[in-house]
C-alpha cells in the first residue's frame, strides 16, 4: 500500500498511476490523514468494484450504529428478537 499526498497527485501523477497499476491501490493523504483510496479497476469489473466498495462502506456505517446503540444502552439483538417473538405470539 503506497501513500501519496495531494501535492504528489498534482506534481508527480505518473508515479502514482504506475504504482496504482502495479499494486492495485494507492492512498491519498491530506495534511497527513488518509482521505481517498484509488483502486485499479480491471477491465469489465467497474460495476462490481463500485458495488463492493459501497457494501463495505454500508457495513462500516452499520457496525458504527450498532456500537453506538450498545454504548447508549439501547436494545440488543436478542432483546429485539424476543420482542418480535412476543408480538407474534400475541403477548
Amino acid at each position: 500500500m503506497n501513500f501519496y499526498t495531494v501535492r504528489d497527485l498534482r506534481t508527480t501523477p505518473k508515479s502514482i498511476w504506475e504504482n496504482l497499476s502495479a499494486d492495485g491501490e494507492v492512498i491519498i493523504t491530506n495534511n497527513g490523514r488518509p482521505t481517498a483510496i484509488l483502486f485499479d479497476i480491471a477491465d469489465g469489473s467497474f460495476e462490481e468494484t463500485v458495488k463492493a466498495v459501497r457494501q463495505a462502506k454500508a457495513m462500516i456505517a452499520f457496525n458504527s450504529m450498532r456500537a453506538k446503540a450498545a454504548a447508549n444502552g439501547y436494545m440488543s439483538d436478542e432483546d429485539i428478537e424476543a420482542e418480535i417473538a412476543a408480538v407474534r405470539r400475541g403477548e
